[in-house]
């Protein structure tokens, strides 16, 4: 019976079967086969209601629905471009940060792409930037934020951490170190993109694109800017602020993030009619459950994990064959970059961190430190074939084949990769503000 219910979840996943019923089904076939009593699978469920952390989620969520409702993209690009755009390579720096920042702020890759897209794509190439160079600019930068507070994937990765901490006899993974690890290799991998964007645009080689002038700097118009977003320009340091300092912890920097952007949008801005809010929240909180559900069964799934002691058996395989924590973080990577292209982050998330986070610790690898590893490799999977979303988002969009943004991709890919592997193998990059 037990065999035949693994082949028919299996079958399930191959037919598309959601991701819950099939983590629900193993975890239920999995304690079945143990002699374990199935009601076990309602209380693990039931435990991810205490985590206090879990509370910031929906609020981050709604706070970057709201921001991305309304005209914040065209103020952070005017802000960005009039601060920025008199360096050389200005506007693709401007392309960076600003895709960075509003990533961060909205918790959403693609929703960058589609919100940003339609400004930066025409700025870039009037400012003399290639067709194909500027598609690619915009398209890998989609998914810088997703190292910045407050990232929603590695809000979720703590989620999993501190429910596993207790199993694992491990001290609690704090949300608070993940988005301090998160800075250093954050900006790493925007002045590694910068750099290029920088060679591949230099003059004097008929290889390399046009040389494209610098816009002059206009001090007015940096004001201007500023003060045209004057309200939204205090919201990182509500958040930063609040977190690091210690004044707030993270669920309550996120309520204070979602009551601050819910007042600044609707009442002082006044972009978001009142008549709108419920069909926001709807969508945002929509959302958020499915996150919910999965995370809630991903909860049992891993308790699963730990009864049956598959974390230890897959050290002492891995043990065996692998000798060296060099050699596993080299493996890890490979796993980790094939995952990104084939699973969404938040499915690769629930299901591999409780497997790979037991096995990295017994290497000795800081569990802060795994967690940027984890959502830096999947923030290559976004512009990675088959499954990379921001591919597909960024193809309807600009209205391009998938293989012309690839193709288009590839050299800021493998900027992101030398970036990643600067990550991997020097923690301090990651640690040394949390440390």
């Amino acid at each position: 019976m037990i065999l035949i219910g693994a082949l028919v979840l299996v079958l399930l996943a191959l037919l598309g079967a959601p991701l819950f019923a099939v983590l629900l089904g193993a975890a239920a076939l999995g304690f079945y086969a143990l002699g374990s009593p199935l009601a076990v699978l309602h209380i693990d469920i039931y435990q991810l209601a205490d985590s206090v952390v879990l509370m910031a989620l929906p609020l981050f969520t709604f706070a970057g629905f709201l921001l991305s409702e309304s005209r914040t993209a065209d103020r952070l690009m005017r802000l960005s471009q009039a601060a920025f755009g008199w360096m050389p390579g200005g506007m693709a720096f401007v392309a960076l940060v600003a895709c960075a920042f509003f990533t961060a702020l909205t918790g959403g890759s693609g929703v960058t792409i589609v919100a940003l897209g339609a400004l930066l794509l025409p700025a870039l190439v009037k400012a003399g930037y290639p067709q194909r160079f500027s598609l690619g600019l915009v398209t890998s930068s989609g998914s810088l934020g997703l190292l910045l507070v407050p990232s929603v994937p590695l809000l979720i990765y703590g989620i999993i951490a501190q429910q596993l901490s207790q199993q694992l006899a491990m001290p609690p993974v704090e949300i608070v170190d993940l988005y301090l690890a998160g800075v250093g290799p954050a900006l790493l991998m925007v002045v590694l993109l910068y750099l290029y964007c920088l060679w591949a645009t230099r003059a004097g080689d008929a290889n390399a694109a046009t040389a494209v002038p610098r816009q002059p700097f206009s001090g007015a118009e940096l004001r201007a800017a500023l003060w045209d977003a004057r309200w939204e320009l205090p919201l990182p340091l509500v958040v930063l602020g609040g977190v690091f300092s210690g004044f707030l912890v993270v669920s309550e920097a996120a309520a204070v993030t979602a009551l601050y952007v819910l007042i600044v949008e609707v009442w002082l801005y006044r972009e978001i009619p009142l008549r709108r809010l419920p069909g926001i929240t709807r969508e945002a909180m929509v959302m958020v459950g499915g996150i919910l559900l999965i995370l809630a069964v991903a909860q049992a799934f891993a308790d699963y994990l730990v009864y049956a002691e598959v974390p230890e058996r897959l050290f002492q395989f891995i043990q065996t064959h692998v000798h060296s924590k060099i050699a596993f973080l080299i493996l890890l990577n490979i796993l980790l970059l094939v995952l990104g292209a084939l699973l969404d982050i938040f499915a690769a998330l629930v299901i591999m961190v409780p497997l790979i986070l037991p096995v990295a610790l017994r290497y000795g690898i800081d569990p802060v430190h795994l967690g940027i590893i984890f959502v830096a490799n999947m923030q290559i999977g976004y512009i990675t074939p088959p499954v990379g979303m921001n591919l597909f988002i960024a193809s309807y969009r600009f209205r391009k084949s998938i293989t012309e943004l690839f193709a288009a991709t590839i050299p800021f890919m493998l900027m992101l990769i030398v970036a990643l592997l600067a990550i991997t193998y020097i923690p301090a990059l990651s640690l040394w503000l949390v440390r």
